[in-house]
């Protein structure tokens, strides 16, 4: 039994002189358990302890800093949310691998309620409770945060929209005639899960640490060291110079520019960069397909003539020789290494057969004529030299059963190198001067060869505006690079196209087997009509033009058997007005 004589008479004990009321009560109160417990036993100091503590938080109690020994349960959580609840609300300092940054999550807040209510009963052991009647140390309580993880998540997940990144492979590109090291990254994603943990279980205070959060991170396979190496061993070499080819007693030089185009560096089974050259790409590049066409003989296809309706051969074919696409790239490649004179090559070439000669027409089925389409066009300079120049490259060509047709492949790029002058062509809504003008009377020509040959359209494309030579709704336009005028021959058999021009007409013809009977056109009415506007052009490629309404228009393929109507297709057109245009203050009558 503890005796007052121990503790004192209450009149002697004096609180300390800097006190405040909390610590006064809480001393009053000790010295009134202790004078009315003379005499009790252990069990009574027990029960006194927990009748002085029960409404109170034990003094000395602290939360991440904030005092509320003393208080009442409803003053604790008051003075905790105004201290610390905001806390959690407020952006918070994180660190995310060796950056500080700052993030606002949502879902995680402090439980004042469940936080006062552990410090009032921490320690209701018999030992602490009448400790606490005689002692008045400080404690630190934990506060207890309430987390809402699917919330907690979502607003992770945002952080790492803009956080997470892949890890980026070393490689070396080219661009321009230069090899271009592209450096590897390693790749980082925050680890959402464990950072909303990590967040829940940090007390950010004012002063206190970032909370650092778990980070995910992958290297990538090709680092550095490897780019390094693959640039000075071979990318570099690469772009030293021009390598030169040797085909048909000809040199064909290929620049640095051409190449890289066409080669690449990708890892191999040990990810050491390896060179890799696109021999088909390179073969088709203009600058390396026109000098190797001057360098080698082209086969010739047997050339296809009607008489009295039934086809007939006028010349035979010939052999010729290329190059393949496999045979370019044995030769470049080793090439691209070397230096000085070294760099010189031949390259192989193989003897092609012409795709129609004397002995395979029957074969072949081109027996009579599927379509023929004439367009006629006013005489000018451009259009002869460029209308000629296109039926040209088209003529004589043999589509098999199955194969696409290109114009752009077959016709090429409308350059002066390729027999092309500067005509007029049709853009951005407006007639200008350009290259290759006039070639969509042949590609015009060519597109209803098509329409009544009754095989199908790959791709095709009408001008912007009606031109009135042109029939509506069944005419074509051609871009090199961005549209081309395709067929695909569904026919079941070969097709042979005929292409004659003159000074004021191209024919098209297409030789092969009828699929239908005949291929009718049944055109509706203009609809959507639209006026035209006026304005003024300028600049030295502007071109007067006259005024014209625009408006849609559809167009019926019928297929006919028998005389009777076995299928139907709709082609449809949309027209935009043809503003009339001036050009530098002079009009166009």
């Amino acid at each position: 039994m503890l005796s007052s004589s121990r503790l004192g008479p209450p009149a002697e004990t004096a609180p300390p002189a800097d006190a405040g009321p909390a610590g006064r009560n809480r001393i009053g109160r000790v010295a009134l358990v202790a004078g009315t417990a003379v005499g009790v036993g252990f069990g009574g100091l027990y029960l006194v302890g927990l009748l002085a503590s029960s409404e109170e938080v034990p003094a000395g109690t602290r939360v991440s800093g904030v005092d509320i020994g003393g208080l009442s349960r409803s003053e604790a959580r008051e003075k905790l949310d105004g201290s610390l609840g905001r806390t959690w609300s407020e952006p918070m300092k994180v660190r995310l691998g060796d950056s500080v940054d700052t993030i606002h999550v949502s879902g995680i807040s402090l439980d004042s309620e469940e936080t006062v209510a552990r410090a009032a009963q921490t320690g209701s052991d018999p030992f602490t409770v009448i400790g606490r009647l005689f002692t008045s140390g400080d404690r630190e309580v934990e506060p207890v945060i309430r987390v809402d993880e699917e919330k907690a998540r979502a607003s992770l997940a945002e952080k790492a929209k803009t956080y997470d990144r892949k890890a980026r492979e070393g490689e070396v590109t080219f661009h321009a005639g230069e090899a271009v090291p592209v450096r590897p990254v390693t790749g980082r994603a925050l680890d959402v899960d464990g950072a909303v943990g990590a967040l829940a279980s940090a007390a950010p205070g004012k002063g206190s640490d970032p909370v650092r959060l778990p980070v995910r991170t992958s290297e990538p396979k090709v680092g550095a060291e490897e780019v390094n190496r693959a640039m000075k061993e071979f990318a570099t070499p690469a772009m030293s110079a021009p390598v030169t080819l040797a085909v048909g007693g000809r040199e064909v030089e290929i620049s640095p520019a051409t190449i890289g185009k066409h080669l690449t560096m990708k890892p191999d089974g040990d990810n050491r960069l390896t060179p890799a050259l696109d021999g088909s790409g390179l073969l088709t590049d203009p600058k390396v397909a026109s000098p190797l066409a001057l360098a080698t003989d082209k086969a010739v296809n047997a050339k296809l003539r009607l008489d009295g309706g039934r086809v007939v051969v006028a010349s035979d074919g010939k052999t010729g020789q290329e190059v393949t696409a496999k045979a370019l790239q044995k030769a470049v490649l080793p090439l691209l290494t070397e230096t000085g004179a070294a760099r010189t090559g031949a390259v192989a070439t193989e003897e092609v057969q012409p795709k129609l000669t004397r002995d395979n027409v029957g074969r072949l089925g081109i027996k009579e004529q599927m379509s023929t389409f004439t367009v006629n066009f006013e005489p000018a300079p451009y259009r002869v030299t460029n209308i000629g120049r296109a039926a040209e490259l088209i003529n004589g060509s043999v589509v098999l059963p199955g194969e696409t047709w290109s114009f752009n492949r077959t016709v090429g790029e409308r350059t002066e190198a390729n027999g092309f002058v500067e005509g007029i062509i049709i853009n951005n809504d407006q007639f200008e001067k350009a290259a290759g003008g006039g070639v969509s009377a042949v590609a015009t020509t060519t597109f209803n060869a098509i329409f009544f040959a009754g095989v199908k359209p790959v791709e095709y494309g009408a001008h912007s505006f009606y031109i009135e030579r042109y029939p509506e709704g069944r005419e074509a336009t051609v871009a090199w690079g961005s549209l081309d005028l395709k067929f695909k021959n569904d026919s079941g058999n070969a097709i042979y196209i005929d292409a004659r021009a003159t000074d004021s007409s191209v024919t098209v013809s297409f030789l092969g087997a009828k699929k239908y009977d005949a291929v009718e056109a049944a055109k509706g009415p203009r609809t959507n009509v639209k006026q035209p506007a006026t304005r003024e052009g300028s600049g030295d490629k502007c071109v007067p033009q006259t005024p014209l309404e625009g408006f849609d228009v559809a167009v019926d393929r019928v297929f006919k058997d028998g005389g009777k109507e076995v299928k139907r297709e709709t082609f449809k057109t949309r027209y935009v007005p043809r503003d009339k245009v001036t050009c530098d203050g002079a009009t166009d009558e």
